[in-house]
């Protein structure tokens, strides 16, 4: 069999890795050549997987991104494959630093645009949407009838205004409304009623409920132009009167926001959220560091970008701390993951029981390596805020929120937040979509990407064979969230998904 060097079939991403990242199937008795030395495969590693470099013997810290991904459970000899069944979680137990590798990202020296709705508050909307804002889930349906009857070509008449959405869940009562549980529910509510990207919304609830509309609007911010109707199912008369009733509420709100036109405005307005799902072992090697990169940008010309998914940070948290501008910022992230260890062994679980197995499939083993690859997203600008869930996003610049790792719940929280425009990352090949903010998804290789190509809007499988750099794929994503924050379609959005993505945070006791 003839000997290739292991930068043909391999990535080695620092130095003094122990491992290295299939690029292709690697077939047992393959001979490879690395640091002078011959290697034989051991075992088959699959594409996006891991091959030992050296051999490691039971209990050896394995280095991957130059740091700790997990230990060997067995000796594992060079050249096998690195994964689950000979590679386990390490004792996490880091040295926080605060502040010391802060990468000043400097201003843009040409100021970008995009065309956005103007709202009175100061923000501005990439969409133009009537929002159904349902108060408690007895009202879900009756939303989602409303909703329904403004789908198709009805919406014809009104080309300024980019749809209806019912933002029905499964709570609002049986809950204690003080309780954090509680308060994560009325931010989240509150948080998609005032969204940039809903010009008008009608408050629906059933009229007897813990978490009722007038609770639900006494929180709206005084300085908004966000028109504003309400809806109780008790008083209009039923399901079918209120269906009645509420058409006509929201056929007036139409032609009211019809009315709005998109405005250019600087870039310094967008808020962008940072998610991934349906991770692989390319996720931190093409579509995340090249996302991070776009982040940058974004921070350059003054924009604000979020990462979240606090239990997807977990082992690589020692990374952003060092890049919090202060201690406060950096201590309120690690408190964060301080609760979330309680809230996971308070349910029977702990922090590394993820990644998912789809995600070991693709090639992660740890909640350590998975976690690593996921802060690439983020970039290397300074952290300047941590946010707890669907908390109201007022710092520029590179930011976090708390969220679970569960896709719809965090993209849920970052839009309640005030992100206007969402940028997913996927290997396996996630089809979330979001309503009002646009989802613009990412693959993480071209394999992926043509498979699912009318679910996918960037491919960036290109950086691992050399025909696309890091660089360039940020600089393409820049500029695709540039085009969708001015109106441009996403995949996602031509489904016109995003009606059942809206999933807020339960948390507490129901009773």
């Amino acid at each position: 069999m003839p000997q290739s060097d292991l930068r043909e079939v391999a990535l080695l991403l620092r130095e003094h890795d122990d491992v290295a990242v299939a690029t292709r199937d690697l077939a047992a008795g393959e001979e490879l050549r690395h640091d002078g030395r011959e290697l034989t495969v051991v075992n088959p590693v699959p594409r996006g997987h891991k091959i030992a470099l050296r051999e490691l013997a039971a209990g050896t810290p394995i280095h991957k991104y130059g740091q700790v991904i997990g230990r060997t459970t067995v000796d594992v000899p060079a050249g096998d494959h690195v994964h689950a069944h000979n590679l386990g979680m390490a004792a996490v137990d880091h040295e926080y630093e605060f502040g010391t590798a802060i990468t000043e990202i400097p201003r843009a020296e040409y100021g970008r645009t995009f065309q956005g709705y103007r709202r009175a508050d100061g923000s501005v909307g990439t969409r133009n949407f009537v929002g159904i804002v349902t108060s408690v889930n007895c009202s879900a349906s009756t939303a989602r009838m409303i909703a329904d009857q403004f789908r198709g070509p009805i919406m014809d008449v009104y080309p300024n205004v980019d749809g209806v959405v019912a933002l029905a869940h499964d709570s609002g009562c049986g809950m204690v409304p003080a309780s954090e549980g509680g308060q994560i529910l009325l931010r989240t509510l509150r948080g998609y009623a005032s969204h940039p990207n809903i010009g008008g919304i009608l408050v629906l609830g059933l009229g007897c409920e813990m978490i009722g509309v007038d609770t639900l609007l006494a929180g709206l911010p005084d300085d908004s132009d966000t028109l504003v109707e309400r809806l109780t199912i008790q008083d209009t008369g039923g399901v079918r009167a209120t269906v009645r009733a509420g058409a006509d509420v929201v056929r007036t709100l139409l032609e009211r926001l019809n009315e709005r036109r998109r405005e250019t405005f600087p870039a310094s307005k967008l808020v962008v959220g940072l998610n991934c799902g349906g991770s692989d072992g390319y996720s931190g090697i093409t579509a995340n560091p090249a996302l991070g990169h776009a982040s940058d940008l974004l921070v350059a010309q003054g924009a604000t970008t979020v990462l979240a998914e606090t239990p997807e940070v977990f082992g690589a948290e020692h990374l952003l701390t060092r890049r919090a501008v202060s201690k406060e910022v950096g201590q309120k992230l690690l408190d964060r993951i301080a609760w979330w260890h309680r809230y996971v062994e308070a349910g029977g679980g702990t922090l590394d029981n993820n990644p998912s197995p789809g995600n070991k499939a693709g090639g992660l083993t740890t909640i350590l390596e998975k976690s690593l690859g996921a802060v690439a997203k983020g970039g290397s600008a300074p952290l300047t805020a941590v946010y707890e869930y669907a908390e109201k996003i007022t710092d520029a610049g590179f930011t976090f929120m708390d969220t679970p790792g569960y896709d719809p719940v965090s993209v849920t929280g970052l839009v309640a937040g005030g992100a206007t425009v969402v940028v997913f990352t996927t290997g396996r090949g996630s089809v979330l979509g979001g309503k009002p903010a646009p989802v613009l998804k990412v693959a993480t290789n071209s394999e992926t990407y043509q498979r699912m190509r009318e679910d996918m809007d960037i491919d960036t499988g290109g950086i691992v064979t050399g025909s696309l750099t890091i660089t360039g794929a940020g600089e393409q994503i820049f500029e695709a969230i540039l085009a969708v924050a001015s109106g441009r379609v996403t995949c996602s959005e031509d489904l016109d998904l995003g009606r059942d993505e809206f999933i807020p945070w339960q948390l507490g006791a129901v009773t």
